[in-house]
Order: C-alpha cells, then sequence, then structure tokens
C-alpha cells in the first residue's frame, strides 16, 4: 500500500522552527519528484515548495523562499520541510505530495499524506 505519513507538526512562536518529515512506503520513492502544499484556515491549497528524485533541484514559493529548505533522505525513504522564522501566515494544514503539482487542481500529485497541522501564534 503506498502511502506517506507526515509527523513533526505542531505549535510555535512566530520567529520559531519547526521540521516536518513524510515517511513513505509502498513504492521506489528516489523514482519520484515530492511536493509540499499547505492549506491554511478557510483558504484553498497552497504550493510551498518541490524537489526532484535525486534531490538535487529544489524550488520555493516566494512566501517562503529563504526560510523554508525543503530535502529528502532516500535511504530512510523519508521527506522533509524544515522551517524557520516562521510567521503566523504560515498557520496551516501542510500535505507532503508525491510529484510535481503547481496547477490550481494539484492534478500532477498522484499521492498525499493525511495533513499535519501547523500554528504559529504568540
Amino acid at each position: 500500500q503506498a502511502q506517506f505519513v507526515e509527523s513533526g507538526g505542531g505549535s510555535v512562536q512566530p520567529g520559531g522552527s519547526l521540521r516536518l518529515s513524510c515517511a513513505a512506503s509502498g513504492f521506489i520513492f528516489s523514482a519520484y519528484s515530492m511536493t509540499w502544499v499547505r492549506q491554511g484556515p478557510g483558504k484553498g491549497l497552497e504550493w510551498v515548495s518541490d524537489i526532484n528524485g535525486g534531490g538535487g533541484s529544489r524550488f520555493y514559493a516566494d512566501s517562503v523562499k529563504g526560510r523554508f529548505t525543503m530535502s529528502r533522505d532516500n535511504a530512510k525513504n523519508t521527506l522533509y520541510l524544515q522551517m524557520s522564522d516562521l510567521k503566523p501566515e504560515d498557520t496551516a494544514v501542510y500535505f507532503c505530495a508525491r510529484g510535481v503539482c503547481r496547477r490550481n487542481t494539484f492534478d500532477g500529485c498522484d499521492l498525499w499524506g493525511q495533513g499535519i497541522q501547523v500554528t504559529v501564534s504568540s
């Protein structure tokens, strides 16, 4: 059963840091690009970042560039999102997803994690 299990979410104060993990199983993880997507309260899905299968090419939304770092450890079948200098507007449910999906429908990603809450507040 191909799936992702996300962990590492929680609550943090503005300016703080948090690392999300997305553990993959049931498929050849290294063969796929991966994406982080988030959905804030009352908002639609927002593309955050993506990475190629080997981890050598990474791209970020302007809203998180310079603060978030995406990485992967293919030996551990795990994707990471290191979030620093967090802001209240980063509050959202964060999803890891298989593939590259920057379109409105996010159809480019065919497998999604369960989502994990990140809350940034004083």
